[in-house]
């Protein structure tokens, strides 16, 4: 009996910490930030609807620091604008299926993206009266002017880099080398890979 008890105590225990590791928390949809996930809709690279809402969902340690960097941009006159948050790990492999370029799309069968832990943000800047703030290119643009080192802009464009890229970085966020838009959470190593479907109402 005391076999079974601490089996069933050891079972309790373990799928407690997998829920944990799993846990993700909603950023909401409101005035303090502005939304446009793109693969819930077709203005994609993929061409394809690949979620079936509107929603942002991130490890809890990542979503405060994505509001304190939200509050640090609201000072200045901005706010961040999200296009892409937790992404499941069968929807990576759709993406690889499509573009297997791992300089713009992370292989799912190797490392995966941070993205499929929760600890990567897609997002750009627009001002709190909703305006745009021109980065040089369109999200998900795959090519050179893309690239954070692309220094063929307007002092205007540069600066608005800097300004998204180094006000990131104070919250403990990284660039990637070939896109302007993608934060990943320094501290992301001991998150796991997810799979679980993103929570979208019927």
């Amino acid at each position: 009996m005391k076999t079974i008890a601490s089996f069933y105590i050891a079972f309790i225990i373990c799928n407690t910490i997998l829920f944990s590791q799993d846990s993700l928390v909603e950023i909401k949809n409101n005035n303090d930030f502005s939304f446009e996930i793109r693969y819930a809709t077709t203005t994609n690279f993929i061409g394809e609807k690949l979620y079936d809402c509107e929603i942002c969902l991130l490890k809890p340690q990542v979503a405060e620091a994505l509001k304190e960097a939200n509050k640090y941009f609201n000072q200045k006159g901005y706010r961040i604008k999200l296009y892409d948050c937790y992404r499941p790990l069968d929807i990576q492999k759709k993406m690889w299926k499509k573009v297997p370029r791992p300089t713009y799309v992370a292989n799912p069968y190797t490392k995966g993206s941070v993205h499929n832990c929760g600890a990567a943000i897609d997002l750009t800047l627009e001002t709190l009266e909703g305006c745009f703030v021109d980065m040089g290119t369109d999200y998900d643009y795959f090519g050179v002017e893309a690239h954070i080192d692309y220094n063929n802009f307007s002092e205007e464009i540069i600066a608005n880099r800097n300004l998204l890229s180094n006000g990131l970085r104070k919250f403990g966020f990284q660039t990637i080398r070939t896109e302007w838009w993608h934060f990943s959470y320094k501290k992301n190593k001991s998150y796991p890979i997810l799979n679980s479907p993103l929570p979208c109402e019927n």
